[in-house]
């Protein structure tokens, strides 16, 4: 008896699950098909720009931090007085 209410009610479950799984927002991935979603915030031209800003900046520093780990190690190496 238990079994005839069980099973199809998890049936009824995974479809209702399904189903908001299909209209949920999407996030931050891609963009939903037509009905649902929105244009992704990561693919705007503004975050676009900042994204490649953040990026450089980052590149930048650590460029900067290599240059001088490398000084630091070619002073330990042969210090100059």
């Amino acid at each position: 008896m238990l079994n005839r209410l069980f099973f199809p009610a998890l049936a009824a479950l995974a479809l209702a699950m399904v189903a908001l799984g299909m209209v949920w927002p999407q996030g931050l991935g891609d963009r939903a098909w037509a009905p649902f979603g929105h244009e992704p915030i990561q693919r705007t031209p503004q975050m676009q720009a900042a994204m490649k800003r953040e990026t450089e900046v980052a590149q930048q520093r650590l460029d900067q931090a290599r240059a001088t780990v490398s000084d630091l190690q070619t002073q330990a190496i042969s210090p100059t007085k």
